[in-house]
């Protein structure tokens, strides 16, 4: 009988390269925010994905901010970093199209890693060889990794290889967490992150990126036509004129968002839901640590 292998696996690159795509991918359940505006996934998230023989602890981090404008830019980018100090094995998502140049601190970290080093060259599907091939020669150029794996984690290709592989670097031990359980988040905080995800999806320029989402209240109640969850959410905004913008005019825009965010809520929770949202200005929370504490910025 084979040994139980089981370790904690970080995932880590630049905003928007596929990072949060390719941990869904990986763990089967939908975990992160996938969307194609940057800066998306604002949390360390992570996604447990268990079998007979093993348990993958993945990491799901922000994507490394070069210039931070904000405090919690400053936290997102502490997060990233954290990644560094608990890997079994690290993974570095590049995006076949980024030809972005890293911070030198963090090519310096890669270096210093003695945990297994996977590259993982994303989005392969968008470009031909020859380009796949020039992005891989210039990484494998300055850093050694111990396997290269090239897929499209929107499709889903090669991420099965990918899988087997990091197994097959996994130190032996016990799990770490119950079988059963996906991750280490409760269920309002993706509650909240459904909410998020649908505020990126429809508003544009600065607005996505004011608004943090905070669950007041998830409660399940009985109805005449069976359990039914109640949530009251709180979008904060930065600014007042921002809080008109996410309303809309006569609430039509916040009327839109709350199907749309209570339509992905029932899925993921499978059950019916009776959603409301409020929104509330905080000043300038980005850079206010008190509030970024109260928001979950630790």
């Amino acid at each position: 009988m084979a040994a139980h292998k089981s370790g904690f696996v970080n995932i880590i690159g630049h905003p928007n390269v596929g990072k949060s795509t390719l941990m869904n991918a990986l763990v089967g359940e939908r975990m992160c925010i996938i969307n194609n505006k940057p800066q998306t996934t604002r949390h360390r998230i992570i996604g447990i994905l268990s079998d007979d023989d093993y348990q993958v602890v993945f990491s799901d981090t922000p994507g490394l901010i070069e210039k931070p404008a904000y405090q919690m830019q400053n936290t997102m980018n502490s997060y990233a970093h954290s990644a560094f100090e608990d890997s079994d094995v690290m993974l570095l998502v590049i995006d076949c199209n980024d030809d972005a140049p890293f911070d030198g601190k963090i090519i310096s970290k890669i270096k210093k890693l003695t945990t297994p080093k996977i590259l993982i060259l994303n989005k392969i599907d968008l470009v031909d060889e020859e380009t796949v091939k020039a992005v891989e020669d210039v990484w494998v150029d300055f850093l050694e990794f111990d396997s290269i794996a090239r897929i499209s984690a929107l499709n889903q290709d090669g991420t099965n290889d990918l899988l087997n592989s990091i197994v097959e670097k996994l130190p032996e031990g016990p799990p770490y967490y119950p079988k059963d359980q996906l991750t280490d988040r409760p269920e309002r905080f993706f509650v909240s992150e459904i909410i998020r995800e649908k505020i990126l999806e429809q508003y544009h320029q600065e607005i996505p990126y004011s608004a943090e989402v905070i669950i007041d209240s998830f409660k399940e109640k009985e109805s005449k036509s069976g359990p039914i969850i109640h949530i009251y959410a709180n979008i904060y905004v930065a600014r007042k004129t921002q809080k008109s913008i996410i309303i809309g005019k006569g609430g039509v825009s916040i009327k839109n968002l709350g199907i749309e965010a209570r339509k992905s809520i029932e899925t993921f929770l499978d059950q019916r839901v009776h959603l409301e949202l409020y929104v509330r200005v905080k000043e300038n929370w980005r850079n206010d640590d008190r509030q970024l504490k109260h928001f979950g910025y630790h």
